[in-house]
């Protein structure tokens, strides 16, 4: 819908009023009988409140200069508004991170505190990151439309940042009462598979690759009272083998001779896919593959991944080992995965005071209520012990 409107208004900040204002007069307009095509209801009625507003402003051209559409290539070559938006947010003008905030917030509908949590950041922070995008988009006069053949090397790797974000958030929500958000992982494999189609690189195929392995353990995720089940507990039975078949087509194509970092993350999924059961797990080969990732993204997340790898090949102390210089990382400060590893760890080990105050410290900084029950549970059973 946001999308949609931005086409009418060549403005953000109006077009998200105006889909608001659709929000709000469906409140009070619908009642017990909502129209059957929800959505297109809601789209008409954003774009109609923008054009009273824009017929209402004498002086459009110097109050809303903002976005400027392509008037000889209004579709471009892949006609789909979420995409247009999409590569707007990532013009190459744009601070990179800024790119993907601003990418999250309005074509993924993510609040600004969710697009914080994402990237490990204060809310104010990113607030006023995204601000500063959308004043950078209105000085520059960026296009609203998906760039020319020519100029999409700039802008892909911010837009596969952004899918990739966005489908991170929907796989594990970092808010609510739900463990996923199947909206949002809905969206990221759609928009992932239309740039595919636009763009077949490698790096494409291995983040749509990405996504279908994780996806596909969807089902087993939370068991009938809505607990977390983790890998080692889940019905492989039940994963969906047609969806794991499609990605690791698509990891074979995308492992060239210097696979990206989405084509290695595929290919550490798809071991997990291809283990028949958790006890043949190969650690081994994933710590090898997190190896090259690092090489690649050097990130603190991915340190973290590799260190729980190695604690599950070489023996829990050698994982804790590894992730203990990662308790410096400022980036890591609020992330609760780190002490919810940490608290394995030490279990394992029968240190259970520490771990149990590893899972102290994990509920602190979690919001999700599904794994804020969970490692309630887990701390119950060690002070049971």
């Amino acid at each position: 819908m946001l999308a949609a409107t931005v086409r009418v208004t060549r403005d953000l900040d109006l077009a998200e009023e105006c889909v608001q204002d659709a929000f709000a007069k469906a409140l009070t307009t619908w009642g017990d009988d909502p129209p059957r095509n929800r959505g297109a209801w809601l789209t008409t009625a954003a774009r109609n409140r923008a054009l009273d507003v824009i017929r209402r402003e004498a002086t459009l051209r110097t109050k809303l200069p903002l976005l400027v559409m392509d008037e000889q290539d209004p579709q471009g070559p892949f006609p789909d508004d979420r995409l247009r938006l999409l590569f707007t947010c990532c013009h190459p003008a744009i601070d990179p991170q800024a790119q993907v905030a601003l990418s999250l917030r309005l074509l993924c509908g993510l609040s600004t505190a969710e697009v914080a949590r994402a990237f490990l950041v204060s809310e104010p922070t990113m607030a006023a990151r995204i601000t500063r995008a959308k004043k950078k988009i209105a000085r520059a006069r960026i296009p609203y439309r998906v760039p020319a053949a020519d100029e999409l090397a700039g802008r892909v790797d911010a837009v596969l940042a952004a899918l990739h974000l966005l489908f991170t958030t929907g796989h594990s929500a970092p808010a609510g009462d739900q463990l996923v958000r199947h909206d949002l992982v809905a969206r990221a494999l759609d928009l992932t598979r239309m740039l595919h189609a636009l763009l077949p690189l490698p790096e494409v195929m291995g983040l749509e690759a990405l996504v279908l392995l994780t996806d596909a353990r969807r089902a087993t995720r939370v068991d009938d009272e809505g607990r977390i089940l983790l890998l080692e507990h889940q019905d492989r039975a039940k994963w969906d083998r047609a969806q794991i078949s499609e990605a690791l087509e698509l990891v074979r194509s995308a492992l060239t001779e210097d696979p990206g970092r989405y084509a290695l993350q595929a290919a550490i999924a798809a071991v997990h896919a291809e283990a028949t059961t958790y006890a043949e797990t190969d650690w081994r080969e994933i710590v090898g593959l997190y190896d090259l990732l690092l090489r690649q993204w050097p990130s603190p997340v991915v340190r973290l991944n590799r260190a729980v790898a190695v604690g599950m090949a070489a023996g829990p102390q050698a994982g804790l080992d590894v992730l203990e210089p990662l308790g410096d990382e400022p980036v890591l400060a609020t992330y609760a995965y780190l002490p919810v590893a940490r608290a394995h760890f030490l279990t394992e080990l029968g240190r259970t005071g520490e771990a149990r105050s590893a899972y102290e410290e994990a509920l602190l900084l979690t919001e999700n209520l599904v794994e804020r029950a969970y490692l309630a549970e887990k701390l119950s059973g060690l002070e049971a012990t």
